[in-house]
C-alpha cells in the first residue's frame, strides 16, 4: 500500500474518459468501501455506463467548472482514468478560471500525453485536490509479476523482451509511445499517437504484405512507462483487446512491467491467451 492510498478519504472523484478502466476503477474503490464520483468527459465516457454511478458531467476547458463539482461532492482526492483524445486548442471553450490559468494550460499541452495529464493535475493540486493514481486507489487492477497465462516465453522471446524494454527505457525521455514490437531481435514498430491497438494492426499488415518475414508465433509485444513518468498518469495498459490484437499481429506475447501496468478484465484476458497460446508476463519492475 502506498503513502497516498492509506489517507484515501472518500468519496474519491474519478475523472472518467473512454473506455472500461474509468468503471472498473470505481468498482474497486466501492468494493473496498469507498464512495466513488465520476466524472465524466464529454465525448470521450460512455453515457451508457456512467448512469450506474453518482456522476457529474465536465468538459475539457471547463476547469472552473470541474472544480466547482469536485467540492460540491466532497472529492479532495482525484484520478484521471480511460482514454481521451487530445483536442486541438482551437477545439476548446474555455470558461474564465480556464482563460486565468491559460499559460499554465499551454505549456501543459506542449507535449505528450503525460506532460498533458501531469500539467493539468498540478493545475489541480494547486486548487487544493490531491492527484492519486491507480497504485493507490485500485492496486487489484495492476498487473502482478510473472507470467498470469499458461505459456511462458521462451529463450528467443526473452532476449526480444530485453531489447524491446531496453529501447523503449531510452525514447522514454522523448515521450513518443510506451509500446514496442521486437521480432527475433529487431526492433519492427514503435507505438505512436495512434495507440497499441493501431500499433498491432500496422504489424499484421506488414505480416500480410511480406515485410515481416519471421514465422508466426515469434515476436514480442513489450510496454514499459516511460522513463520519469509521473505514475499517477497514463499507465501502460493491456486487457482482451491487446490480446486479440497480439493474436492477429502473429506474435508470441506481451511483455509489461509489474505494478506500473493496468491489467483491465484479467479474468478474460488470461482465458483470451491461453486459448490462443499467447503468454502475458509482469516482469520486475
Amino acid at each position: 500500500m502506498t503513502s497516498a492510498a492509506s489517507e484515501i478519504s472518500s468519496p474519491v472523484g474519478v475523472v472518467a474518459g473512454g473506455g472500461a478502466m474509468p468503471f472498473a476503477v470505481a468498482d474497486s474503490l466501492a468494493a473496498r468501501g469507498i464512495t466513488p464520483v465520476l466524472f465524466p468527459l464529454r465525448g470521450a465516457c460512455d453515457p451508457t455506463r456512467v448512469e450506474q454511478f453518482r456522476h457529474r458531467w465536465i468538459s475539457v476547458g471547463q476547469l472552473g467548472r470541474a472544480m466547482r463539482l469536485f467540492r460540491e461532492e466532497g472529492c479532495r482526492d482525484l484520478i484521471f482514468i480511460g482514454t481521451l483524445v487530445r483536442p486541438a486548442l482551437s477545439e476548446i471553450r474555455f470558461d474564465v478560471t480556464t482563460l486565468r490559468l491559460l499559460g499554465n494550460v499551454i505549456r501543459a499541452f506542449r507535449g505528450g500525453d503525460d506532460h498533458l495529464l501531469s500539467g493539468v493535475g498540478r493545475i489541480l493540486e494547486q486548487g487544493g485536490f490531491r492527484m492519486v493514481g491507480i497504485k493507490d486507489v485500485a492496486p487489484d487492477l495492476l498487473m502482478p509479476e510473472g507470467c498470469i497465462s499458461r505459456a511462458w516465453p521462451n529463450d528467443n522471446s526473452k532476449a526480444d523482451i530485453e531489447r524491446g524494454r531496453a529501447v523503449l527505457t531510452a525514447l522514454g525521455p522523448f515521450d513518443i509511445g510506451q509500446a514496442a514490437v521486437v521480432i527475433d531481435g529487431h526492433v519492427v514498430a514503435i507505438e505512436d499517437i495512434e495507440g497499441t491497438d493501431a500499433l498491432l494492426a500496422r504489424v499484421a499488415r506488414l505480416r500480410e504484405e511480406g515485410r515481416i518475414r519471421a514465422a508466426t508465433g515469434r515476436g514480442v509485444l513489450v510496454k514499459v512507462p516511460k522513463s520519469g513518468q509521473d505514475l499517477r498518469f497514463d499507465l501502460p495498459t493491456i486487457g482482451p483487446r491487446t490480446l486479440e490484437g497480439v493474436a492477429r499481429a502473429g506474435l508470441a506475447g506481451i511483455a509489461v512491467v509489474a505494478g506500473n501496468t493496468i491489467a483491465a478484465e484479467p479474468q478474460a484476458m488470461i482465458s483470451l491467451a491461453d486459448a490462443k497460446y499467447l503468454f502475458v508476463i509482469g516482469l520486475t519492475a
